[in-house]
């Protein structure tokens, strides 16, 4: 695909030292490891939070905390896994990392702004986190009106926070834009960029264009609670459903910037482990144009209860579902790309195929919810909170977890121990379905979601699901000593110990502070497998 590198014994991680080097820093690759120690930080924080949630709910009435701190605890986990973890995971981190790599360029476009862009990160969360000494936050990580602009807690906090950390997203999307258009290696066309290029790109649009709303929002939010302005409090003359349109209008886009770059990163697991070209190339990447695009018209899904026409609520329920189309495609190529295929059921794959099931269950359930008559029914029910962890957390995460394994040996120059990776994937699988597919029944019954306390007959399936949780978590604590162990201990890792044919795979690993010490030139697709 491209000419041979030279390997090179100095790398970014040892071109300098100490600590003021890597806060100073303007190489992607440096930015991209302070994004993921950020992330898998608030991670462990927000993974902490969900422990205790599942603590509470593992019987009726109080087990350890009270109805307001429960409040509270719901409100800082969904806000730190929301804002903090699968927003900018994928993109900040992995994305930060590969992009210039993926496409034979020596950085990105604007690296000082890419510096800026995770310290916008660190203070917005630092904002966030200073309303735990103002009461803490209650409001569920939306932040409906009227009840976050009259409570008395630190909700002014937590929305100044998100506000800053939306600057975040909008630099990031803005670099990869100009990144990708302009720094391509010689012979890298568009039709030649790898499938993990085109879903930043798709991803990077959505956050330029969507992340302002949300901020607006954040700010009126703000300024409704300090200076009594009446947008959203009807005591003031304010609509709060208004607020409800602004706030999806952004977080439904949201939830495809958690998941296009996770469908980018299982395109470039399924082709390296199936090692096979990628069936469709120009569909899948088309399709992750058009995710984007819909994105933008499915908000009002949200609001199906909440007062709009029935002409409205039909006409967003019709594109919900068209959402579905470019989703398909790009299920159905990865499966005829694995069809035939000489497959390695390495861990990376392992979780490729774990995302495969679950984003699909996640998936089908979210076609059921557009449909009118029945999220009439499973409105705010456990139901709807099975769906959306299918998709983010059994989607964006399992992706995570596989990109992490699969550029691991290329970022840190390391291998990972393979059987613990393994049973990290089996822990992390098995321990999601056990908590999450019970409340899609438990939603079906009619239990309410965001409740501290339920009734007696549904006590055996939250059991279920709190036991299920606490697999979940065994799982992640285990990646976590893998990848340490990896770093400390690993054996050192090959130039491309997988046989993938991607640009980054063509220098030495870790690469070169200049990312490659000669210019490549592209000659064919990325994925030409014979």
């Amino acid at each position: 695909m491209a000419t041979a590198q030279v390997v090179s014994e100095k790398n970014y991680l040892n071109e300098s030292k100490g600590l003021w080097s890597w806060l100073t820093t303007l190489d992607h690759k440096r930015i991209g490891l302070l994004y993921m120690v950020a992330v898998l930080t608030f991670f462990l924080l927000g993974g902490l939070f969900a422990m205790l949630l599942r603590v509470e709910l593992f019987a009726p009435g109080k087990t350890i905390m009270d109805a307001s701190q429960y409040n509270q605890v719901m409100t800082l986990h969904g806000t730190i896994m929301v804002f903090m973890v699968i927003i900018p995971g994928i993109p900040a981190f992995l994305g930060n990392f590969i992009l210039p790599l993926h496409i034979g360029a020596k950085d990105v476009a604007f690296p000082r702004i890419n510096l800026l862009s995770w310290y916008c990160l660190i203070t917005g969360a630092s904002i966030a986190f200073f309303s735990l000494f103002k009461n803490g936050v209650d409001t569920g990580w939306t932040f409906y009106t009227p009840y976050s602009i009259q409570t008395s807690n630190g909700t002014t906090f937590v929305v100044l926070g998100a506000f800053v950390m939306g600057f975040s997203s909008i630099l990031t999307g803005l670099n990869f834009i100009v990144t990708i258009h302009t720094l391509r290696a010689p012979g890298m066309s568009f039709w030649r960029l790898p499938l993990f290029v085109w879903a930043l790109y798709s991803t990077a649009v959505i956050q330029v264009l969507a992340t302002p709303i949300l901020a607006i929002t954040l700010l009126l939010i703000a300024a409704e609670r300090l200076l009594g302005i009446g947008i959203f409090d009807p005591k003031l003359g304010g609509d709060p459903v208004l607020f409800e349109h602004f706030f999806w209008f952004y977080s439904h886009p949201a939830v495809y910037i958690m998941i296009l770059p996770a469908m980018g990163v299982v395109s470039e697991l399924i082709t390296a482990f199936s090692h096979k070209t990628i069936f469709g190339y120009k569909a899948i990447a088309m399709s992750s144009i058009g995710i984007a695009a819909v994105s933008f018209f499915v908000w009002g899904h949200h609001l199906f209860v909440a007062g709009q026409s029935e002409v409205a609520g039909i006409v967003f329920s019709f594109i919900t579902m068209l959402v579905g189309v470019p989703t398909a495609i790009k299920t159905f190529n990865w499966i005829a790309t694995l069809y035939k295929g000489s497959i390695q059921f390495q861990s990376p794959m392992l979780f490729a195929l774990g995302f495969l099931f679950l984003f699909t269950i996640g998936g089908v359930t979210g076609i059921i919810l557009a449909t009118i008559g029945v999220d009439v029914h499973f409105h705010d029910t456990y139901f709807v909170v099975a769906h959306f962890h299918y998709v983010m957390v059994g989607g964006t995460l399992m992706a995570i977890m596989g990109g992490i394994y699969y550029w691991f040996p290329k970022i840190f120059g390391r291998m990972y121990n393979e059987f613990w990776a393994r049973v990290t994937f089996v822990l992390i699988f098995v321990g999601f379905n056990v908590t999450f597919y019970p409340q899609f029944v438990l939603g079906s019954m009619g239990m309410p979601r965001r409740y501290y306390d339920y009734l007696p007959e549904y006590t055996s399936l939250n059991r279920i699901s709190s036991v299920g949780a606490w697999t979940i978590g065994t799982g992640f604590l285990i990646a976590l000593f893998v990848i340490i162990h990896g770093l400390l201990k690993g054996k050192k890792a090959e130039m491309n110990p997988w046989g993938a044919k991607t640009l980054e795979w063509t220098t030495s690993s870790p690469p070169p502070h200049e990312n490659f010490i000669n210019e490549p030139i592209v000659t064919a697709g990325p994925y030409e497998y014979r």
